[in-house]
């Protein structure tokens, strides 16, 4: 064990972790697709050699990226941004569709697609991290310290809500959040989120007046997802994902049915992603289950922790806000599944199957490593006496 940590630097408890998810999401993916290869064909080896390329692919860029520095980072976090901005443009217009949202880029020749929404979320957060500290003396200026803000975020999340609106809300929230730990003016805070909720209930007003124009083409899939969610069982029927998903968690008991043996899983959609918790309750328990929310507990807090040592306020903030990216998608998942909230797309990270979520929710664990690599380092150095 030793031997590995030589070259694995940062935080021992992240790496134990993120090796635990990766390796088991293997084994449930595994378990988890039959539905995919009813409705898409193919077999579940097949499956299980995509996810397994991800997720090693995921872990080398987590190995590699934990060794640069986060000054360098930092650096691009500009350029970072734009990159972002541009592939959900393209994504706008070009994106593949799938279930009425256009998501993804597809990859020229190999055939994979990418999710630009994945790559946008973490660098916004890299992003408002370095303007909070470098405008940190502007803050009550309206040109140079509200709308520097307010126009990236309004952006990223506006270009990311028409397709995906649980997605821009949650990192719409999230830099809220950082902005708030930052002690950016809570009045500014509020006419950010004003501004955004103004601008999308305008395109509400607009979609309805016009809904040939399809401005927001997934309008009716959200209001049925909400008055769904909280009108009687019998007016949900239509809604069987949720229902099968309360099911699976139900027939699953304390321990669970055992790995492949789950039923529920065969009749719902996204079993193997938007409804992962669910299954794997039904598989493996009630107490695996709490074992499970456990992992996710003393990652959030470990990434916390590193935060909070780092001498940077830069990599204080983004590690605060990979940490909330994290537990925010985690908990959507299992809220979602048990019936707390309506049916979103939100998946639980380093476990349910998908490449472009895998990869960037990997970078961005490395990076938080990258800043623990950094702070072991600079504590060793000033603790080094002079002859």
């Amino acid at each position: 064990m030793e031997k590995i940590f030589k070259y694995l630097k940062g935080d021992r408890t992240i790496w134990v972790i993120t090796l635990l998810l990766l390796g088991f999401s293997i084994v449930t993916v595994y378990s988890f697709v039959p539905i995919l290869i009813r409705t898409q064909g193919g077999s579940p080896f097949s499956y299980l050699m995509k996810h397994a390329f991800y997720v090693f692919l995921g872990f080398g860029a987590m190995i590699w990226i934990h060794r640069v520095n986060p000054d360098n980072v930092q650096k691009l976090s500009k350029f970072l941004f734009f990159v972002a901005l541009a592939l959900l443009i393209f994504t706008f217009f070009f994106g593949v569709r799938v279930n009425d949202a256009s998501r993804w880029i597809r990859i020229p020749y190999i055939g994979l697609t990418f999710q630009s929404s994945d790559f946008a979320k973490f660098a916004l957060v890299i992003f408002v991290s370095r303007r909070l500290v470098t405008r940190s003396n502007d803050f009550y200026s309206w040109k140079n310290g509200f709308w520097v803000f307010a126009i990236p975020i309004l952006l990223i999340a506006g270009l990311i809500a028409k397709d995906n609106f649980s997605t821009a809300a949650l990192i719409f929230l999230i830099t809220a959040i950082l902005m708030f730990i930052a002690n950016y003016p809570i009045s500014r805070i509020l006419s950010i989120i004003g501004i955004g909720l103004g601008a999308f209930g305008l395109l509400i007003l607009v979609h309805v007046a016009a809904p040939s124009a399809n401005i927001l083409p997934r309008f009716d899939t959200w209001v049925n997802r909400f008055t769904r969610a909280y009108a009687e069982p019998s007016a949900s029927v239509e809604n069987m994902q949720a229902i099968n998903a309360k099911l699976a968690i139900y027939n699953g008991g304390y321990t669970g049915v055992g790995v492949g043996q789950g039923e529920l899983k065969l009749y719902t959609p996204e079993a193997y992603a938007d409804f992962y918790y669910s299954s794997f309750v039904e598989e493996f328990g009630l107490i695996s289950a709490v074992i499970l929310v456990l992992l996710y507990l003393i990652l959030f807090y470990r990434i916390l922790k590193i935060g909070l040592r780092a001498k940077s306020h830069f990599e204080t903030y983004a590690a605060i806000g990979i940490a909330l990216i994290f537990i925010s998608q985690a908990l959507v998942n299992m809220f979602v599944s048990t019936g707390v909230m309506p049916v979103t797309g939100q998946i639980m990270p380093f476990l349910a199957m998908g490449g472009s979520a895998m990869i960037m929710s990997c970078l961005g664990l490395g990076f938080v490593q990258s800043i623990a690599r950094k702070t072991e380092m600079e504590k060793d150095v000033n603790t080094i006496k002079p002859k």
